[in-house]
C-alpha cells in the first residue's frame, strides 16, 4: 500500500517539476555563448518574495523526484516510521534550496554586471565538471555513499535519523548538485541524467565501483567542455588583437611612403 503512496507522490512531484519548469522556460543570452536560467530572474511586476517562493516550489518538487527512487530501500527498511523519516530527509533538502537561491542570485547578478565573467563560465563549466568528477573518485565520496545507504537510526529516532539522512546524501551528492546547478537547475535533461547516476550508486552491489565509473564519465565530459570552450576564447582574443594589429600596419606604412625602415 505504502508503495502505491510513493509512487503518487513521484509522479505527483516530477509531474510538478515538469509543470514549473515550462512556466520558467526560455532565459537570458550571455556573452560566451550560453543561456541563464530564469529561474534566477523575477518576472515583470514580481516581488522577490514572489520569486523565491516560486524558486522553493520548484527545487523542492525536483528534489523529491530526483531522491525518491534512490530513497525506497531505505524507507522500505524502515517500515514503522518511514513517514517521519522521509519527512525529515527532505527537510533538508528543501532547507538547501533556501541556501542555493540567494547565492545563484548573487552569482548571476555578477555575470549580467561583468561581461567577461560570463565569456569565462563555459570554461569555468568544464572545471566545474571535472573537479566533481574527482570527487566521486575519493575515499571521502565512499564513505558518504555507505552512510546514504545506511537503514537504521543506530538508536536515533526517527525524525534524528531523516535529518541526518538528509545531511549524509547532501554531502555525498555534492559533486552531482553542483553538476546540475551550472548546466540549469531548470534543465530536465541533466534532471535525468542526475537522477539516473545518484539512484545507480545508491542501489547497485558495488556502490564505490559504480561512482569512480560516473566519475569518470563526469572527468571526460568537463575535459570535452572544456575543449569545445576553447575556440571561443581564442576567436574573442584575435578579435581584441585586431585593432591593434591594423595600426601597427598604418603606422609601418606611414613609416615606409617617409623613407624609413621599420625594425621587425
Amino acid at each position: 500500500m505504502w508503495r502505491a503512496g510513493v509512487a503518487l507522490l513521484f509522479l505527483a512531484s516530477a509531474g510538478g517539476t515538469i509543470y514549473l519548469c515550462a512556466e520558467m522556460r526560455g532565459g537570458m543570452q550571455m556573452p560566451g555563448g550560453w543561456t541563464m536560467s530564469m529561474a534566477w530572474m523575477r518576472m515583470p511586476g514580481e516581488s522577490w518574495f514572489v520569486a523565491a517562493a516560486s524558486f522553493m516550489a520548484m527545487w523542492t518538487a525536483m528534489m523529491v523526484a530526483m531522491m525518491l527512487p534512490s530513497l525506497m530501500s531505505t524507507l522500505s527498511r524502515n517500515s514503522e516510521r518511514r513517514l517521519t523519516v522521509g519527512a525529515g530527509y527532505f527537510l533538508v533538502w528543501a532547507t538547501l534550496g533556501g541556501a542555493v537561491y540567494p547565492l545563484g542570485i548573487i552569482l548571476t547578478t555578477s555575470e549580467m554586471r561583468w561581461s567577461a565573467l560570463a565569456r569565462a563560465v563555459p570554461m569555468a563549466t568544464g572545471a566545474v565538471f571535472v573537479l566533481a568528477g574527482c570527487v566521486q573518485l575519493t575515499p571521502w565520496k565512499a564513505r558518504l555513499l555507505g552512510r546514504c545507504r545506511e537503514a537504521s537510526g543506530c538508536g536515533r529516532s526517527a525524525w534524528q535519523h531523516g535529518l541526518r539522512l538528509g545531511m549524509n546524501c547532501i554531502l555525498c551528492c555534492v559533486s552531482f548538485m553542483t553538476i546540475l546547478l551550472v548546466t540549469g537547475v531548470m534543465n530536465l535533461t541533466a534532471m535525468a541524467i542526475v537522477t539516473t547516476a545518484i539512484t545507480i550508486e545508491r542501489l547497485v552491489p558495488s556502490p564505490q565501483r559504480a561512482a569512480r565509473a560516473i566519475g569518470v564519465i563526469v572527468i571526460a565530459a568537463g575535459i570535452l567542455s572544456i575543449w569545445s570552450a576553447v575556440p571561443r576564447h581564442r576567436f574573442h582574443g584575435r578579435s581584441l588583437l585586431r585593432p591593434a594589429l591594423k595600426l601597427r600596419q598604418a603606422a609601418a606604412l606611414q613609416m615606409l611612403s617617409l623613407g624609413v625602415r621599420p625594425r621587425s
